[in-house]
């Protein structure tokens, strides 16, 4: 069983440690998010561009 009390102590150190990413971080991940999402973009044009040619 979940025990409520550790799970919060486990939520509030996140809490703690984290903190708002700097203009440079926040830039590089927005980067590396595109280039991830225009691969993936691009892989499933090419899927979909192989079962239209082919008729499948």
């Amino acid at each position: 069983m979940v025990d409520i009390k550790s799970k919060i102590r486990e939520w509030k150190r996140v809490l703690q440690i984290a903190r708002k990413p700097t203009k440079d971080e926040f830039i590089n991940s927005s980067k590396v998010c595109a280039i991830g999402m225009l691969l993936i973009g691009l892989m499933g044009f090419a899927i979909f561009a192989v079962f239209q040619l082919t008729g499948l």
